[in-house]
């Protein structure tokens, strides 16, 4: 396919393409709703607010505790060992429990969902080298033979498309503002990108390319920070720079974004985010999918979102909110979370892929 399925922003022209259809070599065909009706409906829960992005206080000890934020109440008191059994009883691992969410799966369309910095791939000082092994590649290919799968991520579709390589899934960029789905044929050429299923914030790309411009001209008086460009979002790393210089970045930044008032200024995992102050996240992302997908008020569906990062407890959140699914944060340490379960690091990420296809296809043959 080619661009020229390119969102509108008013709510009359959303979306060139009315069906989407997925078909997944063991699974029923997939055919998605008119996502038309779908983004109309969506767009008129965006709002812009008002105001100006402020940094609080804690803000720079926010930053040095990365995300999400590490348990600090009631279990401060607890050395590290009992924190961390403390923890891992509340959100148990994917791993060990993987029986229990097979079994609530039975009779279920599993739908996953999937960070990529830290969950399919390492976290790693030059963003720009955030490769996933091809051993996950293959695991998160083999997965999408039974499951829809979608990627969502901070970075832009281009980006992430570039890293994964895997033409069959849903990519959901720049937090969700970027919405793509898989081809009929499941196939990507050279040149040939997917359709465009959801952009909400189309008419703030003029306004985050000037504020990229901005902060790529002066964070250069800070050594190792870096800004990149997500299209939908912008992020400026701060992953290489010294300690003594994030007071200095996070006013720098704030003192940009604060002559937009229709951008905001969030946290990621070692990361400052500008973003579009619609209400617009991971988990509304993910919303937006089941229902284009056809599960939206469907008691058929088994979500399974899996991110390591601040901006996944969106996601989330609106898992244990609709007492469906489950999320599954990926952590070494103990941290605040919205989700029911736990992953170490992509490896486990891995394992934990490879065992839904090998549970999948026991219950295939079994029939």
């Amino acid at each position: 396919m080619t661009n020229q399925n390119v969102v509108a922003s008013d709510e009359k022209s959303v979306l060139s393409v009315s069906w989407i259809t997925v078909s997944l070599p063991n699974s029923p065909l997939l055919t998605l709703r008119p996502v038309v009706s779908v983004t109309r409906k969506l767009l008129k829960n965006l709002e812009t607010n008002n105001g100006s992005p402020k940094i609080n206080a804690c803000w720079v000890d926010s930053m040095r505790a990365s995300s999400p934020t590490r348990v600090n109440s009631p279990m401060a008191s607890l050395s590290e060992t009992d924190k961390h059994t403390s923890w891992i009883a509340r959100h148990p691992s994917a791993l060990t429990m993987f029986d229990q969410i097979a079994d609530a799966s039975l009779g279920k369309q599993i739908v996953l969902f999937l960070d990529y910095d830290g969950t399919l791939s390492p976290i790693v000082e030059d963003p720009d080298r955030a490769f996933m092994t091809n051993e996950m590649r293959e695991a998160v290919r083999d997965a999408a033979e039974y499951f829809p799968i979608a990627i969502v991520t901070g970075r832009c579709y281009d980006k992430v498309y570039s890293f994964v390589k895997l033409a069959g899934l849903y990519y959901a960029g720049s937090h969700g503002m970027d919405i793509k789905g898989p081809s009929k044929s499941c196939t990507h050429n050279k040149g040939n990108h997917n359709p465009v299923l959801f952009q909400p914030a189309s008419e703030f790309l003029p306004m985050i390319e000037e504020v990229y411009k901005s902060l790529e001209e002066k964070t250069k008086s800070i050594p190792g920070a870096r800004v990149e460009n997500n299209k939908f979002c912008l992020s400026v790393h701060f992953r290489c720079v010294d300690e003594k210089s994030w007071d200095a970045l996070a006013e720098l930044v704030r003192s940009v974004v604060n002559e937009y008032p229709k951008l905001k200024l969030t946290q990621g995992r070692k990361v400052l985010e500008i973003r579009p102050t619609i209400k617009w996240d991971k988990g509304r992302a993910l919303e937006f999918l089941l229902e284009a997908l056809g599960y939206a008020n469907s008691a058929d569906v088994l979500p399974v979102y899996i991110g390591d990062d601040r901006t996944d407890e969106d996601a989330f959140k609106v898992l244990r909110d609709r007492g469906q699914g489950f999320g599954i944060v990926v952590s070494k340490v103990p941290k605040e979370t919205n989700a029911s379960y736990s992953l170490q690091d992509p490896t486990e990420v891995m394992v934990f892929l490879r065992r839904l296809v090998e549970w999948k296809v026991a219950l295939l043959r079994r029939r």
